[in-house]
């Protein structure tokens, strides 16, 4: 009994924290410098290909003989080394390339995902403050995205206080714990190794359903509309069906989601938020889904 407790003492001390707390920074710096390693690995890969597709493509890939060469590049891509390389990713690097043609300014902090965020930026003394920026703060790509929607660039420019302009992303936005980092979407696909499906859960929710505590507003309604608009511009896949966004509320009013909507509106829908997730049929019968019913036959 004697030996029990002087083990269980040893494991509560400060020491064994102490050995804990220093072994988990080693491996978290272990992590991510191969995070860093792969990620540059990978940007100048995605460099070297786009720049291969405008030559392969020319000037317009979506020409015939340019999509004929996309297509083909795409699917024996895919083939053998899995879904990274569908058309829209493809087209990102050719664009890659086309924004960022000095390939030796690239910065090795930023990943790909970073850089896919910048390649929308079409002014290029914004995209450029926001690329340095980005290097020198060490944004991670969702603080950088929320940077480039709310125009830091603009609103820093304007601002007589810096400082405090520049600190509030840390507010807003903070940095995702290491592990996410480490889950990258993006770096999965680069080394064909298998996605963590509740990482990609946990994604899809913050990215496609919006959760209303209150009473849903127009603006909520306007909010779900530019997600959808941004969705089918700049992440939907060739064949893919129009998306859907689905607003859940604690409370709706059935006149102002018809007001604010268009008549012929089949992508915006709004629930009210219940305790236990409904089914299926509930759900339908919810958003009054017959029509969509008839669309899928």
């Amino acid at each position: 009994m004697d030996e029990l407790i002087k083990r269980e003492n040893f494991l509560d001390s400060p020491q064994s924290e102490d050995a804990y707390r220093s072994i988990q920074g080693y491996v978290i710096e272990a992590q991510g410098q191969v995070y860093t390693a792969v990620n540059a690995a990978m940007v100048t890969a995605y460099w070297k290909i786009g720049k291969s597709i405008f030559e392969a493509c020319g000037e317009n890939d979506r020409a015939a003989h340019g999509k004929q060469v996309l297509k083909y590049i795409s699917e024996r891509l895919t083939e053998e080394f899995g879904k990274g390389f569908n058309l829209r990713n493809l087209r990102y690097m050719r664009q890659f390339y086309l924004t960022f043609q000095n390939v030796n300014a690239l910065r090795s902090e930023l990943s790909w995902t970073h850089y896919r965020a910048l390649i929308r930026v079409t002014d290029e003394k914004a995209r450029t403050f926001y690329l340095e920026e980005c290097a020198k703060s060490g944004w991670s790509s969702c603080q950088l995205e929320r940077q480039i929607n709310t125009m830091f660039y603009q609103r820093f420019l304007a601002s007589q206080d810096k400082e405090s302009v520049a600190a509030e992303i840390q507010t807003t936005e903070p940095k995702p714990k290491y592990e996410q980092i480490i889950k990258d979407p993006y770096v999965l696909e680069f080394l064909d190794l298998p996605a963590n499906e509740h990482f990609y859960e946990s994604n899809l929710e913050q990215a496609l359903i919006d959760l209303k505590t209150g009473i849903l507003t127009h603006q909520d309604i306007g909010q779900m509309q530019m997600y959808v608009n941004y969705y089918t511009r700049y992440q939907m896949n060739e064949g893919d069906n129009p998306p859907v966004g689905l607003l859940l509320c604690a409370q709706k009013s059935d006149t102002l989601v018809q007001l604010t909507l268009p008549e012929d509106n089949r992508q915006i829908y709004a629930a009210k938020y219940l305790p236990n997730l409904p089914t299926e049929e509930e759900l339908k019968r919810e958003l009054n889904l017959a029509e969509f019913e008839k669309l899928k036959d």
